[in-house]
């Protein structure tokens, strides 16, 4: 019978998951992600550069550098695509049900932790499906589908054992349900990329201990780049090379023995969150689901809104001022106002953010940025959401202006947000570096356009989010590129990446009108 019940379950999450709009949009960023990170040979960018010479792109490397670097991508956006069944089946009231079912919650939760682990490998195939054409494209040499498939399993399977693990412990973990496993799973994602360097410091250029916790596979990656070229000049993830050296060659098979092991022993240490989580499963009781939500549970945020309960006297007015500002104005500064009022942390972090954007020296500046920026997305990614995750969206449908109109003011609302905590250095910026200041205009409108857009297809706030902490950490890791420079905090953002910007967050303005018209009309 358990083995019934577990063969249900994970068909169920496989199917459920599989027919959402996140995984239509994971599965298009992953398509963009490999084309980006494979860059044509008769280009001066390629992925992988060993010595100033590129690396060429037999199965082996390519299936090494996809691997590699599709670990960040993985391990960001496929925690925030596992997790959320629980908090939907609370919503939804179907967590009474599976309550009540003879299903014990270890295999309940065994159940959902191989449906997620499924679902995240369906999501793998896919990848290597998409690395499989761009070789036949720009690949040199044959197609080895078992170097690849060894890659991709022995580098991304435990990345995926732990990414499910931690999304079944945060959704089992009554306080772990909502934002504060998000942040808790970013630190633990920040942590997990400084792994390689603490690899690279303690190994050498040999095995070492911190192998066991590499669940990334970074660590293991450029170990095995840097003892198979013996050195530790390579760039990995796009690099410029010189075109009169020749290409440099790695052998078909990288893996010892003993790097093998390691990982199989980094994917059973990869399954230890689901213990706590078969221990701390609140098994949808009301007492410790629905309470804790309503009050705020006492983790550090939790208790510092309650802390700052008092600053929210500052907002106030500001739902007068909206009730008197006709149209959408009004209603932007409605939803602008019900989300401060919500957050009394922000509100202390807007007023920190006006004073130190105010007064520290200009090369600073590109530091509030990040601040500032990083907070908003967390806040804007709920906006869309709202009304959806309180059952209300048919009640704002029925209001003056319908769907079209209220998505219009929370989209106004997102941009006023991002302004409201980065207003001193939009001033600043202004009257010394226009360029900036307009990557930081075009930027808020196109982030806050992809916010808007991606809740209403989803329904879920971690479709953006998730995409949103991904490309923050990549665009502060790639300072020099001017692409990843969307709101400036680099300072090498170009006329063309404004322009660019600027168009694509008019299209998605109007994408996501025309969407909420077809959606209208449909119903």
């Amino acid at each position: 019978m358990n083995a019934l019940a577990l063969k249900l379950l994970l068909l169920t999450e496989v199917r459920l998951r599989m027919r959402r709009t996140g995984t239509l949009v994971a599965v298009l960023a992953l398509i963009v992600l490999t084309w980006l990170m494979v860059g044509d040979p008769a280009g001066s960018q390629v992925m992988l550069v060993a010595d100033n010479a590129r690396v060429a792109y037999t199965s082996t490397s390519l299936a090494l550098g996809s691997a590699g670097l599709g670990g960040l991508f993985f391990g960001l956006a496929g925690f925030y695509l596992a997790r959320g069944r629980m908090s939907e089946d609370v919503r939804s009231g179907a967590g009474s049900v599976l309550a009540a079912t003879p299903v014990s919650s270890v295999v309940f939760l065994l159940g959902r932790w191989l449906g997620s682990v499924a679902y995240l490998c369906g999501l793998l195939v896919i990848f290597m499906l998409t690395m499989l054409v761009l070789h036949m494209v720009r690949g040199e040499g044959p197609i080895q589908l078992l170097v690849y498939g060894q890659m991709f399993a022995l580098v991304m399977l435990p990345l995926v054992f732990f990414t499910a693990a931690m999304a079944l412990l945060c959704d089992a973990w009554a306080p772990l349900m909502g934002k504060r496993g998000d942040v808790l799973y970013f630190l633990l994602y920040l942590t997990q990329m400084a792994l390689p360097i603490a690899v690279s410091a303690e190994g050498r250029y040999g095995w070492t201990p911190l192998l066991l916790l590499d669940f990334s596979g970074l660590g293991a990656t450029v170990l095995m780049i840097r003892e198979t070229i013996h050195s530790s000049s390579f760039a990995l993830g796009g690099g410029s090379f010189d075109a009169t050296l020749p290409p440099v060659y790695l052998p078909t098979w990288l893996w010892s023995a003993q790097l093998v092991f390691t990982r199989l022993g980094c994917a059973l240490l990869a399954m230890l969150p689901l213990l706590p989580a078969f221990w701390l499963f609140h098994r949808f009781s009301p007492d410790r689901v629905k309470v804790r939500a309503a009050g705020g549970g006492w983790s550090p945020l939790a208790l510092a809104n309650r802390m700052l309960r008092p600053l929210t006297r500052l907002v106030r007015p500001l739902f007068a001022l909206a009730s008197r500002v006709p149209g959408l104005a009004g209603q932007a500064l409605a939803v602008l106002a019900l989300t401060l009022m919500s957050n009394p942390a922000a509100i202390l972090a807007a007023l920190v953010l006006l004073i130190v954007g105010s007064f520290v020296p200009a090369l600073a500046l590109g530091g509030v940025t990040i601040a500032a920026i990083a907070i908003w997305g967390i806040l804007a990614s709920d906006i869309s959401v709202r009304d959806h995750q309180h059952d209300v969206a048919a009640m704002s449908g029925a209001a003056p202006g319908g769907s079209g109109r209220r998505y219009g003011a929370q989209l106004l609302a997102s941009c006023l947000l991002a302004l409201l905590f980065a207003a001193p250095v939009l001033v600043r910026w202004s009257m010394a570096e226009p360029l900036r200041a307009a990557a930081l205009l075009t930027g808020v409108v196109t982030l806050a356009g992809t916010a808007s857009i991606l809740g209403s297809l989803s329904g879920t706030a971690r479709a953006f989010l998730a995409l949103f902490l991904f490309g923050l950490y990549v665009a502060t890791q790639a300072a020099k590129v001017p692409a990843l420079d969307v709101v400036g905090f680099n300072g090498v953002a170009s006329v063309q990446t404004v322009s660019v910007q600027l168009l694509l967050g008019v299209l998605l303005t109007i994408g996501g009108l025309g969407y909420q018209r077809w959606r209208r009309a449909r119903d």
